[in-house]
């Protein structure tokens, strides 16, 4: 998944972000609104973590104008108040979930998990298609039954292909939602992983076809 993170605390978005990544998630980070806004509007995240207390503005006005878009990218409000009156008026605000600060990290991750399954209105982490099985959580794939070791970048970009099947995917897509922008990669990346993952994948009812000039599509047959 690839989250943007929106918090001036430098010591603590260091620490999410090593956490989050232990999960391979990709993380952009934003010390300020404008930065935030910026990055928005060049990539789609699946979640946003964002900060109430910013140098240039208060966190509940970018998300108000975020909800205003009708972006369905969801929101977890980080937030060092305690009031009910405050988490209520977050929520008002379209915020999918909030945490008080300090974040205990593993109820973060968890809290995570369940906004983005909620999100896709899945009950649990498990995805069948055809003769596979995935486990985002588990990071696991059964092929005919037989599990399969995927690395960290294979892993992400099978979610994205499993979680909307038959939907074409563009290269630069795909890069986007891979690498954050502190990453250099081409798109000769995506290719390599696309590779591995259809050798993982044959045998099966499922692949990755090329759709030509436009990308590439996850596919049962």
């Amino acid at each position: 998944m690839r989250f943007l993170l929106i918090e001036d605390n430098q010591a603590l978005a260091n620490a999410v972000i090593e956490r989050l990544g232990l999960d391979s998630h990709v993380v952009d980070h934003a010390a300020d609104l404008m930065t935030a806004w910026a990055y928005t509007a060049t990539a789609e995240y699946d979640l946003i973590l964002l900060d109430i207390m910013l140098p240039d503005g208060d966190g509940r006005s970018f998300l108000e104008q975020h909800r205003s878009t009708k972006s369905r990218t969801a929101v977890i409000v980080l937030t060092a108040r305690s009031e009910v009156s405050d988490r209520v008026r977050i929520l008002d605000l379209g915020a999918d979930d909030y945490m008080v600060k300090p974040i205990d990290f593993a109820e973060l991750e968890a809290r995570c998990r369940a906004v983005l399954r909620r999100q896709t209105g899945a009950a649990d982490n498990t995805i069948h298609l055809g003769e596979i099985e995935f486990d985002s959580r588990a990071a696991t794939l059964k092929v005919n039954g037989a599990q399969v070791e995927l690395r960290t970048k294979e892993l992400r970009l099978f979610e994205i292909f499993i979680t909307a099947p038959n939907q074409i995917f563009p290269k630069s897509y795909l890069l986007d939602r891979l690498f954050s922008y502190d990453v250099e990669a081409s798109e000769n990346a995506i290719e390599v992983y696309v590779g591995r993952l259809r050798k993982h994948l044959s045998g099966s009812n499922v692949s990755i076809t090329t759709v030509r000039g436009l990308g590439y599509k996850l596919e049962c047959q």
